[in-house]
């Protein structure tokens, strides 16, 4: 008999879950792995109980759970998604998108959704079809715009002659000058249609529909603005050890950070539990801000990425020293305090904040919770507003 537990092994109350039907599913059997997938479907979303045989280790259970969109519309959504047009990535034509701009009203596909996520929310607003919950006004959205043909027929609508789209194997590199120049700079619409500020909207001519950007309605009044942000963080996100398996023997892991409203993450590496990115994100920072909190997933092409673990990193003393502390390029090198490992916390070292070279910054490594392995190593850096 199978025992399904929850993050931190609490058993799971009985009242919350009460599944409609039950299916379980059996890959093939391997020496070294052995996976067991039990999905219960009920009304409330999707719940997921991994049980996985490693060598050596006894039996254990894993349980994760991604919530469907809100009720009211998630039908609509589903059938949003399942239109001919928006099996494909809007901007690449890779198949099979698991991702969206909720603002745009496009379906996106990983490596698109990355490059938008970098243009900031105030462009495009990347959200997870499966794992993220949407809300009312979300779904409403994007079935507003009409799904990747509609929104196409106007951010595309005076593609210029030898300016071709990216195709799912076109470098980053191209990838971004296509999406930036589509949305950011606008240079593919008509001249009339080409807004001033993110709040605008337009209507169009040719169809008479007001095609609102959604910058200016709930989603972006969520988003805080430039006024409340005192800072930014840059997040350094350097490597994994000893990450979980979630495939044949290995993962393709990819790790997503999470701040307010905010939500950046890394490219996928292919086959590699000890995965280094080095790779730079950056998150606006507000006064009040709680904890920046991170997972890492496993990517999969054919259902929905399975998690690998998750962490929280407590910002307040890098807030209070950025405040405090003043002109950093006027003070000798030195450190300011220190985040002390504790039961309480993942981390897995004191973690301390320091000035070098006139930049406050703070190295973090952390055990990931609610997994059977895995540490992450991060590189925190405050950069002023006025920078």
């Amino acid at each position: 008999m199978v025992t399904v537990t929850g993050p931190g092994s609490r058993e799971l109350p009985q009242t919350r879950y009460q599944p409609t039907a039950v299916k379980s599913k059996l890959l093939p059997v391997q020496p070294q792995l052995v996976k067991i997938f039990i999905v219960s479907l009920s009304s409330q979303g999707t719940h997921c109980c991994m049980v996985t045989d490693y060598p050596g280790v006894k039996m254990s259970n894993r349980y994760y759970e991604y919530r469907k969109p809100v009720q009211g519309n998630a039908r609509k959504l589903k059938e949003l998604l399942s239109k001919r047009e928006n099996c494909v990535c809007a901007d690449c034509g890779a198949p099979d998108p698991k991702w969206a701009s909720a603002n745009i009203g496009v379906f996106l596909c990983l490596k698109c959704s990355v490059v938008h996520t970098s243009l900031g929310t105030h462009i495009s607003k990347v959200m997870s079809v499966t794992l993220d919950e949407w809300s009312d006004e979300e779904i409403d959205a994007m079935i507003e715009v009409g799904g990747n043909a509609s929104a196409n027929s106007i951010y595309e609508a005076y593609l210029p002659k030898g300016i071709s789209k990216p195709k799912p194997d076109s470098s980053n590199e191209e990838r971004t000058n296509f999406i930036r120049s589509k949305y950011e700079l606008q240079e593919f619409l008509k001249p009339s249609l080409r807004m001033i500020s993110s709040k605008s909207s337009f209507r169009c001519s040719d169809s008479g529909k007001n095609m609102d950007k959604f910058f200016g309605s709930d989603s972006f009044k969520r988003t805080e603005s430039i006024g409340e942000f005192i800072g930014t963080l840059k997040v350094k996100v350097v490597r994994g050890i000893n990450l979980a398996i979630r495939d044949f023997r290995s993962s393709d892991p990819y790790v997503i950070l999470f701040l307010g409203e905010q939500k950046v993450h890394t490219k996928v590496i292919k086959s590699n539990l000890n995965p280094v990115w080095n790779e730079e994100l950056k998150l606006s920072v507000a006064r009040r801000c709680g904890a920046l909190k991170l997972q890492v997933y496993d990517h999969d092409l054919f259902s929905a990425d399975d998690i690998m673990g998750e962490a929280e990193v407590n910002l307040q003393l890098l807030v209070t020293a950025a405040t405090e502390l003043g002109d950093l390029g006027a003070l000798p090198d030195m450190q300011f305090g220190k985040w002390s490992k504790s039961r309480e916390n993942a981390l897995l070292k004191d973690s301390t904040i320091n000035v070098v070279g006139g930049k406050l910054k703070q190295e973090v490594h952390l055990q990931l919770q609610n997994v059977e392995s895995g540490e992450l190593e991060l590189e925190l850096e405050w950069i002023p507003l006025e920078q």
